[in-house]
């Protein structure tokens, strides 16, 4: 029996299943010896059953020995045939399934790489990650055992009841009767055992989440003496989940001894109303033989069938769920101009015509209008530009638009209207990846992949050498620290680098971007995690890694925008004071206050 998932049925049963085959098809040749073997071993074992008449009319009865040794090596080289091909096609399916499986996986990566940024607000991560794991892992079963299963059922089943009419019309008036009532008792119980499980992974879930959070939280917990209210709320949700196993277990648990208790019931009649139209002479003994095999094995393949059935059903929605992900558009690149490194921090813009133009690092914002959502504007007419080489900072409350400006220099978003220009060029008109290659950002939530320090600082240019990664952690200041710690560079990161500190892990991040040469420099709470001794550290770093690049600065600190050649103070998405920290301060508005306490970012 299939082990029950708790999925939803499709919505679309035939597309998911179109888009399946789709990718099944490029291993057609391998699938259609799969059908051949599956259709050997089923008919061996039907006609194996039927040769029993024969061999009991023929050779038995009549005491014929020599016959029956060539009957019965006959009836073992077509079992053993069956044997064969049953080992065959179930090696070659996970063969097959791992391939499909494999190529979906690849392909889904892919398809998620280009999503855009937008994607990925709208969704959360374990959801994400459920398409790589719960739903590939489902379709990767399926594959494995319930189509061939599937498959093999319904054939064994169709086989049976032909033969059982062949053998006699009137005694399997009987069989089909009873079958028809393990149909519905199986549809009925899995109905009941259905609605019990989805119960089931809905309190699990919520258990789940809970044991979690409060595993999270246990410093807050202990504070406030929480554990004793935290115990009752687990019972409850403990005994939710206890009463609706319970269920889904009973029911599940009767299908088989029940479809048993009929097949017994099913034999026993077929048995006593053979034995009765043998004793009459209208029935042979051979016959009767072969008829109640065939009655034994009539349970076994409709109980397959159904519980295959519903899996695969299971399957197809995490398989719908996963080609759902595949068809989200995928980020729109029309771009035309290229960006290519002439020296190690040297780079120029190309066009169509091949013709190179250094790039300078001027970016212009020219009224631009953008939002999230259509009917809300974060940036409302905003209109700055950065020259070669300077400074620029933004400061302002949460929500200003201060992180949104970033985001459109990197084009993950699209703006809806102005332009923003990138040494005279429409930053539309140059190819993503590119534009990216350009720019280098200092996030304030940092992320390191699992690796050495090493690698992590490499991840900024993945042509660096190991002299490189060094000097760029030494203009981030974090060379010191790292030279400290057991296996220096080479030192393993783990879980977003746990084994870290927070101001470590964003001295990482700054040596990651140094170790670029970007012509471009984004700096987006850069030292918010590093403490003020740290930050007066890297100040002289940071100064050496901007040396020569246009910098845009976002920061809560304004300790740390005081050098920028130009100031913006952002509120609802509108710049409402421009300049250098002397002239902002001398103008006795919003920086003013901001700098002498007198209002706090909000």
């Amino acid at each position: 029996m299939a082990r029950y998932t708790g999925y939803k049925r499709p919505k679309n049963t035939k597309k998911a299943l179109r888009e399946l085959f789709h990718y099944m098809g490029y291993h057609k040749w391998l699938l259609l010896i799969v059908a051949v073997l599956v259709f050997i071993s089923t008919g061996a074992n039907v006609a194996g059953t039927y040769l029993l008449k024969p061999v009991i009319n023929q050779f038995i009865l009549p005491g014929d020995i020599t016959g029956l040794i060539y009957a019965l090596t006959g009836m073992g080289i077509m079992y053993l045939c069956g044997a064969l091909s049953t080992f065959g096609y179930n090696r070659l399916m996970v063969k097959t399934s791992q391939k499909v499986v494999a190529d979906i996986r690849r392909d889904l990566f892919c398809h998620v790489q280009k999503l855009p940024l937008k994607y990925f607000d709208a969704h959360t991560h374990g959801e994400l990650m459920s398409r790589f794991t719960n739903d590939v892992d489902t379709v990767q079963e399926a594959l494995n055992n319930s189509f061939t299963m599937v498959i093999q059922s319904s054939l064994t089943l169709t086989g049976t009841v032909v033969m059982l009419l062949v053998l006699n019309v009137n005694m399997s008036l009987i069989v089909i009767v009873f079958l028809c009532i393990m149909f519905f008792f199986i549809k009925w119980n899995g109905r009941r055992s259905k609605e019990y499980y989805d119960r089931q992974q809905e309190f699990l879930a919520d258990i789940n989440g809970f044991v979690e959070e409060m595993a999270a939280g246990q410093k807050v917990e202990k504070v406030f003496n929480h554990e004793e209210e935290d115990l009752k709320i687990f019972r409850k949700k403990n005994e939710a989940l206890r009463r609706a196993s319970t269920k889904a277990l009973g029911y599940s648990g009767m299908m088989v001894p029940s479809i048993v208790s009929l097949s017994y019931a099913n034999y026993a009649i077929s048995a006593c109303a053979g034995g009765l139209l043998a004793i009459a002479g209208l029935m042979d003994l051979g016959s009767l033989a072969a008829y109640l095999v065939y009655v034994r094995q009539s349970a076994m393949p409709l109980n397959q069938f159904t519980q295959q059935v519903n899996f695969i059903l299971s399957a197809l929605a995490g398989a719908e769920r996963i080609f759902g992900m595949m068809h989200e558009e995928p980020e729109i690149d029309e771009g035309k101009v290229r960006l290519v490194r002439t020296s190690p921090t040297e780079y120029s813009w190309q066009d169509e015509k091949g013709k190179l133009t250094p790039l300078r690092g001027d970016v212009r914002f020219e009224n631009v209008t953008f939002g999230y959502v259509p009917d809300k504007k974060v940036l409302d007419g905003i209109s700055l530009y950065a020259k070669p080489g300077q400074k620029i900072a933004f400061v302002g409350s949460t929500g200003a638009g201060k992180t949104t400006i970033i985001n459109l220099i990197n084009r993950f978003y699209e703006i809806q209207g102005g332009r923003i220009l990138y040494d005279g060029i429409d930053i539309r008109e140059i190819r993503k990846d590119d534009l990216r290659r350009s720019l280098a950002m200092v996030i304030q939530d940092t992320h390191l992949f699992t690796g050495t320090i090493t690698d992590n600082i490499r991840y900024g240019n993945l042509s660096a050498t190991d002299d490189e990664v060094a000097e760029a952690a030494r203009l981030a200041n974090a060379d010191s620290f790292i030279r400290r710690l057991p296996d220096g560079y080479r030192t393993m990161l783990y879980s977003d680098g746990s084994n870290l500190s927070q101001g470590q892990r964003q001295l990482l991040a700054i040596a990651r971007a140094a170790v670029a040469h970007p012509p471009v420099l984004i700096l987006d709470e850069a030292t918010s995690s590093i403490d003020t001794r740290t930050e007066r550290l890297i100040e002289k770093g940071m100064d050496a890694i901007m040396e020569g690049r246009t910098v845009f600065v976002i920061a809560h600190r304004l300790s740390t925008v005081r050098n920028s050649k130009a100031i913006m103070v952002l509120e609802h998405g509108t710049i409402i004071e421009r300049g250098d920290h002397e002239e902002l301060l001398g103008q006795k508005g919003q920086y003013y206050r901001l700098y002498t306490g007198m209002y706090e970012l909000e």
